[in-house]
């Protein structure tokens, strides 16, 4: 019988993903990564009772502030759009695990993700619900010791499986914001750290035509209110040199070539100089995987995708895939 540390939040995917690896006949032992939020970890105690778990509590507020607060602070104000999951998974959630994992001499690390991982590596979930994009800057190292226990399954499966269980929290709401923003207010979590950008003004094709609140409250891709001269406008570029946002029309912001930087590759780095196919996602999405052909440079990649995608942001992640294998990802700039 084999020792598995379960990133453990007490939601109905950790649940449940607990239940799977019993019945699969590991020793299941849960991690509570606390993040200040009474209510959630006394949720999380609480179901590791009953499902019958030992539960370490392990404050990481300390670490969260530095390895990814910090780091998402400064993208918005450099005019990025961050994506702290991406961020926390390998320098805070899978690294702790890790370490709980070598503590109680486990062999494995698992959680909640709808994913699947075979012999180091790692491949798309159900499409439904599929959540590789969301690892793909994990370490070889923790790659090579996960187990993700919902993998085959889509989310209305895991509920009915967590009725089936008898779980108190089968009917749980799902957690969608992030966990250090619960209330989702990004531009008051940001008031409260830093000095924010002053007013702006937005560009359209060269041309000044009205005034923005700041750089921080767009993203790349999000519509401007209202209508000019009849015709939407998307946020195409955010330059905090000049504090200028410059807008688009729709099919302006789609692109066929793109940059991505620190790239991660979770097995085999390619070769220098090497070009291969693949496919891409430029966000956390399902409707956008386009084939496209890899030129790796350095730590750099450059995309051609054979079909447009729209509005790739800076400080967002471009994952490619082979197939279902989860290749690697890198930072869109």
């Amino acid at each position: 019988m084999s020792k598995v540390v379960l990133g453990f939040s007490g939601g109905v995917d950790s649940a449940v993903s607990a239940k799977l690896l019993q019945k699969a006949g590991h020793q299941v032992y849960g991690l509570y990564l606390d993040n200040a939020d009474r209510a959630a970890r006394e949720d999380a105690v609480n179901a590791a009772e009953y499902i019958g778990i030992p539960l370490t509590v392990l404050d990481v507020k300390a670490e969260l502030e530095e390895k990814v607060c910090r780091p998402f602070t400064a993208c918005y104000l450099r005019g990025e759009t961050p994506n702290p999951c991406i961020i926390c998974n390998p320098g805070v959630k899978f690294k702790n695990l890790l370490e709980e994992a070598e503590r109680i001499g486990a062999e494995h690390i698992a959680t909640g993700h709808y994913a699947r991982a075979e012999k180091g590596m790692i491949y798309k979930g159900m499409p439904a619900n599929d959540q590789s994009y969301m690892l793909c800057r994990l370490t070889r190292e923790q790659a090579g010791r996960c187990v993700f226990p919902l993998g085959p399954f889509e989310k209305k499966q895991v509920r009915a499986m967590a009725e089936e269980f008898g779980l108190p929290v089968a009917h749980k709401p799902d957690s969608m914001e992030i966990c250090f923003i619960p209330d989702k207010n990004y531009i008051g979590w940001l008031s409260r750290r830093t000095e924010l950008p002053p007013p702006g003004e937005f560009v359209f094709h060269g041309q000044v035509i009205d005034r923005h609140e700041g750089i921080h409250c767009y993203t790349v891709g999000q519509r401007r209110p209202g209508l000019y001269e009849g015709r939407k406008l998307y946020v195409s570029r955010i330059d905090p040199v000049s504090n200028t946002i410059e807008l688009a029309l729709w099919e302006e912001l789609f692109k066929t070539q793109l940059l991505a930087c620190d790239f991660n590759w979770i097995n085999k780095e390619p070769s220098p100089g090497s070009m291969f196919p693949a496919s891409v996602r430029v966000r956390h999405t399902k409707w956008e995987n386009p084939r496209c052909t890899v030129m790796p440079e350095g730590n750099c990649v450059t995309i051609f995708c054979d079909e447009p995608v729209r509005a790739p942001a800076a400080g967002q992640s471009a994952v490619l895939y082979d197939g279902d294998r989860l290749l690697g990802g890198g930072f869109i700039v």
